[in-house]
């Protein structure tokens, strides 16, 4: 459903009301397209502190050219902050600039781990996670700001790659953990080239959309969806040159299936598969409750496990599952479907060093805010608007948003990245 608020707000009597009010005022996106794959404008690359960090060689690769103007970008290493007084060269060196970064621009600021030997040098860096979020919330104008904690500029490369591009659009407010990794040849252009990803979910909406960015970047999709769901699934996998698997994934030996369907082996598995059966706890029947669970949680458990001990999914593989703010934050009416999605950042956090140690296999997930889909455009109107007001950005996300993010974290470059949960939710304003 179209937003109509959305394109109200950008005439001109749209933004003369909305100032005068003092509604909410959303800015169109850029988001990625092959006519418009990068931003418009330079990058401007500050420094605090006393940096160890080389970012030149990994900033050029971006494509965006040094800033002679209002930058689309601004890239501020602050891992050298160690203490409170360098914080105020943080407010020194963007204080100047914020206001000039073009609409949808990114501000993109570095920071390094918490030393838990220096607890001044960790108080300063915790200190910029509430920087990096606050102003996010002030900036406006479809503008981003997001922190990556790092030690190797290197090994970040493709989650700054990411978060200055427009493919991060909805991406704003997080605070992204990138560790060491070994260097991987990537053509930049088909990452996912000659690699098998297997979508849950996958034969309409968000499911639908990661496949598409998912064979975009190169890779030959396999479609799964429950049998009643086939007919859409092999659309999808047809467009996409990919083929289809209808297979209920809640069936004790789906994890099995996938493997007997898949003997050549697995490179990205993305947990999209989900469903809602909403109703206050008082009123919830059992069934209400057990079934979201089941197939939002206990399959992605059952599935994950099968498909690594089997081998299925090689070395250097990704696992990218769907978590939600509703396990975030929580939701009235949504105890079983919070409990699922929090549950599945359980799943992660957990599993993450040791897939990743044993087998080679990153696990990270999206946490999606409001999506526009056929589901949320059944919603009633006034709960519709509140969804997509409350954020940063004052707008719904889209399902290409999700995708992009899951690309990233399906990467072959992203190795770094690992147990991480990232919120596609233009920062919502309901919990961290």
């Amino acid at each position: 459903m179209a937003d109509r608020y959305l394109r109200f707000a950008g005439t001109a009597p749209g933004r003369f009301l909305t100032r005068r009010l003092g509604l909410p005022r959303p800015a169109p996106l850029h988001r990625w397209s092959p006519g418009r794959p990068a931003l418009t404008g330079g990058l401007l690359a500050l420094t605090t502190g006393k940096s160890d960090l080389d970012l030149s060689p990994v900033l050029a690769r971006t494509g965006l050219p040094e800033s002679d103007g209002a930058p689309a970008a601004v890239v501020l290493d602050a891992t050298g902050v160690r203490d409170v007084e360098a914080l105020a060269e943080v407010h020194a060196a963007l204080h100047p600039v914020v206001r000039s970064v073009e609409s949808s621009g990114r501000i993109v600021v570095l920071g390094a781990p918490l030393d838990p030997t220096d607890h001044h040098q960790a108080a300063a860096q915790q200190a910029l996670e509430g920087f990096v979020r606050s102003l996010g919330k002030e900036i406006g104008r479809g503008r981003t700001v997001n922190l990556i904690r790092l030690t190797d500029a290197m090994a970040a490369e493709s989650t700054l790659r990411f978060l200055l591009s427009p493919k991060s659009a909805y991406v704003s407010g997080q605070v992204i953990g990138v560790g060491a990794d070994a260097d991987v040849a990537v053509d930049w252009d088909l990452p996912l080239a000659g690699r098998t990803a297997l979508v849950t979910g996958g034969a309409r909406g968000i499911g639908a959309a990661v496949a598409e960015t998912l064979a975009r970047d190169g890779a030959r999709v396999v479609v799964l969806d429950v049998p009643r769901a086939e007919e859409d699934a092999r659309r999808v996998a047809e467009r996409l040159h990919g083929r289809a698997l209808a297979l209920d994934i809640t069936a004790p030996d789906a994890g099995a299936r996938i493997a007997d369907a898949l003997p050549d082996g697995l490179d990205v598995l993305v947990h999209n598969a989900g469903i809602t059966r909403d109703r206050r706890l008082v009123n919830m029947p059992a069934e209400r409750w057990s079934s979201v669970l089941d197939v939002n949680l206990a399959s992605v458990l059952r599935t994950t496990d099968a498909l690594l001990d089997a081998g299925t999914l090689r070395r250097g593989g990704r696992i990218v599952a769907t978590a939600s703010i509703a396990g975030l934050a929580g939701n009235a009416g949504q105890t079983n479907y919070g409990a699922s999605k929090a549950g599945v950042v359980g799943l992660v956090r957990s599993l993450a060093p040791r897939a990743l140690a044993e087998h080679g296999v990153t696990v990270n997930a999206v946490a999606p805010g409001f999506i526009e889909t056929t589901m949320t455009a059944a919603i009633p109107l006034f709960i519709r608007e509140a969804g997509r007001r409350m954020n940063s950005l004052a707008q719904g996300g889209l399902p290409a948003d999700v995708a992009e993010t899951t690309a990233w974290l399906a990467h072959p470059a992203s190795g770094a990245v690992n147990g991480q949960i990232v919120r596609v939710c233009g920062q919502s304003l309901l919990g961290a």
